[in-house]
């Protein structure tokens, strides 16, 4: 049951937590005041930090006031005030800083078990203000089964899911799919703030029906930007079978079993004049074994066997430039977009004398910027990629990639955006294929419909945010869009190009502002306009994506 108490902690927390029987419309927040003009908030000292972890359905809204929703929020555990404030950047007794205000805020809003997250300012007088801190959970058990299309092949699962165990942030998940390159049954776990610290736990085990996946992941990241260390452990065991497509279909394939360990380090000097430095150094062992697949028949194609064992060296540059939106990428949600500059870069060696199959450079970059346009009504996200190998002399499985993002508001309820992706690989490993299909951004054909080595790729949409609420449960938006795209160059099989390829659609958007579970469901009608015989004139699309 809740329980009817506003606790003061020693550390000045006041847990605004369960302040009413179950049965019962639930307190309305304070309401976040302007500080008076006179009031210096940069030098102000935080009093108090209250903690208001709103449940999924505000009952104070006549609209969710119905037994249902009252159910819901009686069998849903709410967040724990103790994980929230753990998750803070400030503590009472502080100087008020807007930026780590900002910063905590955004590290909230990252956490599937909750819709939103806002820290205001709530009482200030006598060079002192108390803090709010309101979240909303979201429903974060899915006992029932999943479905999807695209590419023309459907997937579908059935699952337990707690992304959220008794209001602890912890997430666990039991579940048999049924998906385009395999059948998997799967056990996972994680905590990102394991006894209430920064350390994070992710293990992962799946028996599939083309092998197994192991996987653990123990770390302490650089959790914000004035992080002075990082460390951690990743390890996994992935068994599989890899096809390789040609117009849409399994043209080969062959059985991978990799083993991969990263140990490693970083530290920093945290957020200097608005820019952040980080390096880093570790120790990575990197194998994939390769043979035919279970039926012999189906395999004509082997890579080589790979093993690679290295120290790397790393190094990363962040500028503090961070932008809140609404209806871009989500409906009505808080959404948190980088603008400043991220440079980062990682170097490795790995010689023979350490067990490797030959002397290799391992080395990879990327680096994005943003800029806003027009009083910030437009946004521009660039990024680029690089990744390879060089042994022998020359360049190996060199692969990349830019993205070019475009954001430009017309209205509230009405947005334009684009986008341009490109990819160039050189000398690419055979089990590393650049495809274009359905499945990734060309709508109206077959998933990987087309392979080679390079690809580009251009989209247009024009989004529609509406204001049509169903049962307070679904945000809707909708779209129209067009792609065009093209791939060529070497291919497995010697496939010809099909030269450029072009769909256009329209499609429904649900914003799921209830559920941890997925943020945006894709509902898409496609129209291939280069199509041949062997391609649907239509196709239908059912997704589940974390963007718009």
């Amino acid at each position: 049951m809740y329980f009817a108490l506003a606790l003061t902690a020693s550390a000045s927390v006041t847990c605004a937590w369960a302040a009413q029987p179950r049965t019962g419309a639930r307190a309305a927040p304070p309401v976040a005041v302007e500080c008076p003009k006179n009031f210096n908030l940069a030098q102000a000292t935080i009093r108090s930090i209250e903690i208001d972890n709103g449940d999924i359905f505000d009952l104070t809204n006549p609209k969710e006031d119905i037994w249902l929703y009252r159910l819901a929020n009686r069998l849903h555990v709410r967040t724990r005030p103790s994980v929230i404030e753990s998750q803070l950047l400030f503590k009472a007794g502080e100087r008020y800083d807007k930026r780590l205000i900002d910063e905590s805020a955004r590290l909230l809003r990252t956490r599937a078990y909750f819709y939103d997250a806002k820290i205001v300012p709530l009482r200030c007088a006598d060079g002192k203000v108390d803090v709010q801190v309101r979240t909303r959970d979201v429903w974060t058990l899915n006992p029932g089964v999943s479905f999807g299309r695209s590419g023309g092949r459907n997937t579908s699962g059935i699952e337990l899911e707690e992304l959220n165990l008794l209001g602890t942030g912890t997430a666990f998940s039991v579940s048999r799919k049924n998906g385009v390159d395999r059948d998997s049954t799967r056990f996972s776990f994680q905590n990102a703030h394991v006894y209430g610290t920064r350390l994070a736990l992710d293990l992962g085990y799946a028996s599939n029906s083309d092998g197994s996946n192991k996987s653990l992941t123990l770390a302490q990241p650089f959790y914000s930007l004035d992080s002075k260390w990082a460390a951690g452990i990743s390890m996994s065991d992935d068994d599989r079978v890899l096809s390789l497509y040609d117009l849409g279909e399994v043209a080969d394939e062959f059985r991978d079993r990799r083993r991969f360990l990263k140990v490693d380090a970083g530290w920093s000097r945290g957020l200097v004049d608005g820019w952040v430095q980080r390096w880093g150094a570790g120790f990575v062992y990197d194998e994939s074994r390769f043979s035919v697949a279970p039926d012999p028949t189906d395999t004509n194609l082997l890579p080589a066997d790979r093993k690679f064992v290295y120290p790397i060296l790393s190094y990363e540059l962040l500028q503090d430039r961070y932008r809140t939106q609404e209806n871009y990428d989500q409906i009505g949600r808080t959404e948190d977009f980088h603008f400043g500059l991220r440079l980062a870069a990682h170097l490795g060696f790995a010689a023979e004398g350490l067990g490797s199959t030959r002397d290799t450079l391992l080395y990879g970059a990327s680096i994005a910027k943003g800029y806003g346009f027009n009083d910030r009504r437009d946004s521009l996200l660039l990024s680029m990629a690089l990744s390879g190998r060089a042994a022998d002399g020359s360049s190996q499985n060199t692969l990349v990639a830019a993205e070019a993002k475009y954001y430009q508001r017309i209205s509230a309820r009405r947005l334009f955006f684009a986008s341009l992706r490109a990819e160039h690989g050189s000398k690419l490993d055979l089990d590393n294929q650049v495809l274009l299909g359905g499945d990734n951004g060309l709508r109206g054909y077959p998933l990987r419909y087309q392979a080679g080595s390079k690809s580009v790729l251009f989209s247009m949409e024009q989004r529609y945010f509406t204001d049509y609420y169903p049962a307070r449960l679904f945000r809707v938006g909708g779209a129209m869009f067009f792609d065009i795209g093209k791939v060529w160059g070497d291919s497995a099989f010697g496939t010809p190009s099909r030269g450029v390829l072009k769909d256009v659609g329209f499609g429904l958007r649900l914003g799921n502002s209830r559920s941890g579970l997925g943020n945006v469901i894709h509902v898409d009608v496609a129209f291939p306009l280069d199509r041949d015989d062997s391609i649907k004139n239509v196709q239908i699309l059912v997704e589940t994506k974390k963007r718009f």
